[in-house]
């Protein structure tokens, strides 16, 4: 008696300003598709520029899922994405129609694909309490303790990484344990969620001509009225700068300008800049994925490539 293989889940990765929407939206013309959007910034309500999110005409001509589903000032944790994207995949397949997981946050692949790591949950006062004190003495400060705590996760973090230092910390004081250590004990192993994971990442065959994408890209969207758009944010006083959605990048830079703290050529540079460190980092996890489709994002005909890859994945699995 043969045993079916898990049904296949293609999953559409590749670093910021690698062309993922261009891509998904031509896989929608010709397979009757539903978008599981895999983006930590396109979650929040009222961030439309600096994110790149579908227009909504693009967003018509496919359906897409996980777009403006958190105010900004709430959090989304890589556990509540999981537990969504299992529960449309199955939805989608439910009503005969394939479920493309698209994006770059390389954080919720990971939560999706190899399970979650038993850590606590996130602590809103605690965090106000590590936002007070970074506030006071500069997250360098806190990242010194951190690697009083735990060693190897400071290690890997850069100082001024305050969102990952933040949560190091909060780890360590709930748990009592360094996070480093936790991560150890897997709680859930790939591949248990019943799904088999494809990969096809759109990854540059020339970092220079990504890094120039990338800086029209963002001078576009500062066309587009990207200060205009953070600066109704900046109006809010729930809002701060120890939220995800106010460090996503570009965000980040464009509410240090409104702060009176650079100019807004500075922001520009910045946000530039961190978006080319997004997008390293983005890439070096893609490349250390064992299965993976690889396209040249910059090739002319990259479009057509990703529909054969597509097609050929789609063909093994039936």
């Amino acid at each position: 008696m043969s045993v079916s293989a898990p049904p296949l889940v293609i999953c559409l990765a590749g670093p910021t300003a690698a062309g993922k929407s261009a891509s998904t939206l031509a896989l929608a013309e010709r397979w009757p598709l539903e978008i599981i959007n895999v983006d930590s910034a396109t979650i929040y309500r009222g961030m439309d520029i600096g994110t790149a999110k579908p227009s909504p005409a693009e967003q018509a001509q496919v359906p897409q899922h996980l777009l403006d589903i958190r105010d900004p000032a709430q959090s989304y944790s890589a556990a509540e994405f999981r537990a969504d994207a299992l529960r449309l995949i199955d939805a989608i397949r439910a009503r005969g129609r394939i479920p493309l997981l698209a994006g770059g946050t390389m954080m919720y692949y990971k939560a999706l694909r190899d399970g979650l790591d038993d850590l606590p949950q996130a602590d809103p006062a605690l965090r106000a309490e590590l936002e007070a004190r970074a506030a006071r003495d500069g997250w360098p400060a806190l990242h010194a303790e951190l690697a009083r705590l735990d060693p190897v996760t400071a290690a890997r973090l850069a100082p001024n990484d305050s969102q990952r230092i933040q949560r190091a910390l909060e780890i360590c004081q709930l748990s009592g344990q360094p996070m480093s250590a936790l991560l150890g004990r897997q709680r859930a192993a790939a591949g248990d969620d019943g799904h088999r994971y494809l990969t096809i990442s759109l990854e540059p065959s020339a970092r220079a001509a990504l890094h120039a994408r990338i800086e029209q890209r963002f001078d576009a969207m500062l066309a587009s009225g990207l200060l205009e758009e953070v600066r109704g944010l900046h109006a809010r006083a729930d809002l701060h700068p120890g939220l995800p959605s106010v460090r996503c990048v570009g965000y980040r830079q464009m509410w240090a300008h409104l702060d009176g703290e650079i100019s807004l050529e500075e922001a520009r540079e910045q946000g530039i800049a961190a978006t080319r460190q997004l997008a390293k980092r983005q890439i070096t996890w893609l490349r250390a994925q064992p299965e993976r489709v690889i396209v040249d994002c910059l090739a002319a005909d990259a479009v057509a490539q990703t529909i054969d890859a597509v097609a050929a994945a789609l063909a093994d699995a039936s």
